[in-house]
């Protein structure tokens, strides 16, 4: 896979009413300051408070209803 991003590229997007998206080179890390497990390039990390698999996100966000104000007009 080729790329014009530079080696450590990240990008953080923040999905309407769901999770931040990670993109590339970044460490996450634990509320113990441990890093945590990381398969992929690409995460989706929770922002509702609800998911079952904290950091990451498990869908819960659509079951509670979450909802964030950040919609373009």
């Amino acid at each position: 896979m080729t790329t014009d991003r530079p080696t450590g590229w990240a990008s953080v997007t923040a999905c309407p009413h769901g999770p931040l998206l990670v993109r590339g080179d970044v460490e996450i890390l634990l509320p113990d300051g441990t890093p945590a497990p990381r398969r992929r390039r690409t995460v989706a990390l929770c922002r509702c408070g609800a998911s079952g698999i904290k950091p990451y996100c498990d869908g819960s966000h659509k079951v509670v209803g979450f909802r964030t104000d950040d919609e373009v007009a």
